[in-house]
């Protein structure tokens, strides 16, 4: 069994890919943005820090149990900083599964050009303009954790997808 995580600023097709991924592996995907929204809270607007660390909690709790069964999960978050990788790191350990960060990777353009569209053509909630600023600022990569690096671009690429699947695959028969 494999806990992923996926990792990347706002709008690089983090969910999008790892919908994709529960879908095809099969796994149980943990969504923060979804546990927030059952709370009431709407992330791209800005959340305090306790909230946050609340629905992380939660999401924990979530993922240890789909885990003690033998199932795989996908955590859809951000995965910044580090100190929030680590902890998800310690509940696969714990669980006994294996652990992955998948880092979708996106340029400040493409990402600028994302947000713009999706304000004229809305397809998923907004996020302000500070909170992308202060999570640009704060965000960790992860860049000597081995995470399995992807273009935004290509996160709704079958192929990219089945590749991913079959890498998590031979994670999880170990």
């Amino acid at each position: 069994m494999v806990l992923t995580l996926m990792c990347g600023l706002s709008f690089s097709g983090k969910s999008t890919l790892a919908a994709r991924i529960a879908h095809d592996l099969p796994s149980q995907l943990i969504s923060l943005d979804h546990i927030n929204a059952e709370r009431g809270l709407a992330g791209g607007q800005g959340i305090p820090v306790e909230e946050w660390s609340t629905t992380n909690r939660i999401a924990h709790d979530r993922a240890e149990e789909h885990l003690r069964r033998g199932c795989h999960v996908v955590i859809d978050d951000t995965g910044s900083p580090r100190f929030i990788r680590d902890a998800w790191r310690v509940t696969a350990e714990a669980a006994g599964a294996s652990f992955v960060v998948i880092w979708v990777q996106i340029s400040k353009e493409l990402q600028r050009e994302r947000v713009l569209a999706n304000r004229v053509r809305p397809v998923r909630a907004d996020v302000t303009d500070e909170v992308l600023r202060d999570h640009g600022a704060s965000f960790d990569d992860p860049e000597d954790e081995g995470a399995l690096v992807v273009d935004a671009r290509g996160t709704d690429d079958p192929e990219q997808v089945d590749m991913i699947v079959r890498k998590l695959r031979m994670l999880g028969t170990r």
